[in-house]
C-alpha cells in the first residue's frame, strides 16, 4: 500500500538549529508528492515529502502483532539526512517495530513514530489474522553425554607421560631436559 509521509518543519528552539523537522502523519494510499506544501501556520510547515511503499511479509506477522498491541499502535518512518534542497529524505515506512529498531540501533537514520490511522489500523491487523501462525514452544532436551566426567592428568605437568598430545611444546622441552 502507498504511504505518504507528513513532515513538519517548525522553528528551531536553538541558535545551533534554525529549523526541527518532524514527521508528523502518514496518508494512506497517497498519489505520489515531492516536499508538496500541505497546510502553512505562521513558520510551522507541514510538507507531503514523499510516497513510499508499506509492505507487509507473512514472516513478519509476529512483529506487527507486537506493535498493533501497544497502547498507540505506530507506523515507524524511517529518514536519512541528506544535502541538497531538502534536509531528509523519506527512506521507508513499516508497521514493524522490531524492523524499526535495527535502523535505530545503526544510528545512521532518524526513527520516527507516526501514529495509525484507524483504516491502516485495520488493514495490518486483517494481514495478521489472515497470516500469523503462534508458533509453539518446543523445550529442547540436553544430550546424554557426561559433561562431569574429568580425565586426570591429561595437560597435568605433574603427570610424567612421554605421550603427553595436549601439553604444549615448551613443556615438552622441560621434560626432555
Amino acid at each position: 500500500m502507498p504511504i505518504g509521509v507528513v513532515i513538519r518543519r517548525s522553528p528551531g528552539v536553538t541558535r545551533w538549529a534554525q529549523w526541527s523537522w518532524k514527521a508528523t502523519a502518514v496518508l494512506p494510499g497517497a498519489a505520489e508528492a515531492t516536499w508538496r506544501e500541505l497546510r502553512r501556520d505562521g513558520e510551522r510547515v507541514e510538507f507531503h515529502a514523499a510516497t513510499v511503499p508499506l509492505e507487509l511479509h507473512g514472516a513478519e506477522t509476529e512483529a506487527y502483532l507486537h506493535g498493533l498491541t501497544a497502547e498507540v499502535p505506530c507506523i515507524y518512518v524511517i529518514l536519512r539526512s541528506i544535502t541538497g534542497e531538502w534536509p531528509l529524505e523519506v527512506v521507508l515506512a513499516t508497521a514493524s517495530p522490531y524492523e524499526a529498531q535495527d535502523y535505530a540501533d545503526s544510528g545512521e537514520e532518524i526513527v520516527e513514530k507516526v501514529p495509525m490511522t484507524a483504516g491502516l489500523e485495520a488493514w495490518v491487523w486483517e494481514f495478521v489474522e489472515a497470516f500469523h501462525k503462534e508458533e509453539v514452544f518446543v523445550k529442547r532436551r540436553r544430550d546424554k553425554k557426561r559433561i562431569d566426567i574429568v580425565e586426570d592428568g591429561i595437560g597435568d605437568p605433574r603427570v610424567d607421560k612421554p605421550a603427553d598430545v595436549y601439553a604444549s611444546p615448551a613443556l615438552k622441552r622441560r621434560r626432555l631436559q
